[in-house]
């Protein structure tokens, strides 16, 4: 293994935040959707007043975690998430508050696929999930045709055979 790696320098695509915040958004409306629905059943069926309490504790608890979610947490993982490939390694970097450094050596790969759910696919996005025996790692939000790239480089430097069904 060399002594000095390169850091990680390949980005996410930007439209990830725009996914992200449309996810939490969805989140936070189910969220409050149940917390409404356990205030009507409060009101409905006058349960003690420590369960107002908690409830209120919620709604402070919830609006917090709207404004983390939708507002915070999508730009700083599109600024501190980064990825890397070479002939050797694969590596994954990420985090803000605690940062983590993978480094995948590409004789340990045992597969790698792709997912893309309804709001990935509105803006072209896939994620890539990499398999070792004792791990597994994604790449979130590439757009389709950088996904596929990497897909392909990283099944050809760690020899992955594609499978006829």
């Amino acid at each position: 293994m060399e002594s000095s790696l390169q850091q990680p320098e390949r980005r996410l695509s930007k439209k990830a935040v725009r996914v992200w915040v449309i996810t939490s958004i969805l989140e936070q409306f189910i969220n409050i959707a149940v917390l409404g629905v356990l205030y009507y059943l409060d009101q409905r069926f006058s349960w003690p007043d420590w369960v107002n309490w908690i409830l209120i504790g919620l709604v402070v608890l919830i609006v917090l975690s709207a404004v983390w979610s939708i507002f915070i947490s999508p730009w700083l993982t599109y600024r501190h998430w980064r990825y890397d490939v070479n002939d050797e390694f694969l590596q994954l970097k990420r985090g803000a508050i605690r940062e983590v450094h993978h480094i995948v050596p590409m004789t340990k790969i045992q597969s790698i696929a792709t997912k893309q759910g309804p709001f990935l696919r509105k803006y072209g996005l896939l994620t890539l999930t990499i398999k070792t025996l004792n791990s597994e790692h994604e790449i979130p939000a590439l757009p389709e045709d950088t996904a596929i790239d990497v897909r392909n480089l990283i099944a050809r430097y760690a020899k992955i055979k594609e499978v006829e069904e």
